[in-house]
């Protein structure tokens, strides 16, 4: 079911949107090479009992998941690029890290992810990144009362196409509130003028992913981390915006930290 939230309810989602955007922030500052994934999920965790919010992950157990998360951030590396599981890894010069992060602060979802480099990096991993997070805000530009979803997604396809690159559509896009994940789906891939229409109240989170050399996926053995087919690495990008007759709201907005 499609829900549209009042003016009020979405300035009562601004505190999630607030902590997922500081707390994404602030592990990306404090990210190096040599730091385990485990600590860095022990780091999210205290984050997050400090703030009095609540893991939408950790006890999350959908039909593609092969168990309950179990932690508390997605970290994605190299190869993997989405719900990539928390396990024994020391971060490597160079190593392409994608965090998705969601919690609900006083019963609202906020959802967002960014990749980057740590260590030296190489041109084709930042050219990759640059290209989600340009076909985002092409996603979030499209994202206006009167349209469709099929605008946005047609928006992010564009992007990424026009950068040389083929899209998966299993996984994109999806309606946020008090649940992680609801409807309508967002493919990024579309036709302008399809699907739902576009309307004030909206609340929804927009990620295109990308993967540099393939469209296809495999689960990882551990029953959860998606993997690039032929071995290629992934980024991904993501905000949680609200659509207002004034236009979208990034409520999982980092520019200003």
């Amino acid at each position: 079911m499609i829900e549209l939230r009042t003016p009020a309810e979405i300035e009562q989602m601004r505190p999630a949107g607030r902590f997922v955007a500081e707390t994404l922030e602030t592990l990306k500052q404090e990210v190096k090479v040599g730091m385990n994934l485990l600590d860095i999920d022990r780091r999210a965790h205290d984050m997050i009992r400090r703030a009095g919010a609540e893991s939408c992950y950790i006890d999350y157990h959908p039909s593609f998941g092969a168990m309950p998360f179990g932690k508390v951030i997605c970290t994605s590396i190299n190869d993997a690029v989405l719900h990539g599981l928390p396990f024994d890894y020391n971060l490597r010069d160079g190593d392409l890290v994608t965090f998705d992060f969601a919690v609900a602060v006083d019963g609202w979802v906020a959802d967002s992810a960014v990749s980057f480099v740590v260590g030296s990096p190489r041109d084709e991993d930042l050219k990759l990144i640059e290209t989600t997070e340009k076909a985002l805000e092409a996603g979030i530009a499209a994202a206006r009362v009167g349209g469709r979803v099929g605008d946005i997604s047609a928006a992010i396809a564009e992007v990424s196409h026009a950068a040389g690159h083929t899209i998966n559509t299993d996984f994109g896009g999806h309606g946020v509130g008090r649940e992680m994940h609801g409807d309508p789906h967002i493919p990024n891939d579309g036709r302008a003028g399809r699907g739902f229409p576009l309307k004030p109240g909206l609340v929804v989170a927009i990620e295109p992913w990308l993967l540099q050399t393939t469209d296809e996926l495999y689960t990882d053995k551990d029953g959860w981390t998606l993997r690039s087919g032929d071995g290629s690495r992934g980024a991904h990008s993501e905000h949680t915006i609200a659509i207002t007759e004034d236009g979208p709201i990034i409520l999982t907005d980092r520019s200003h930290l």
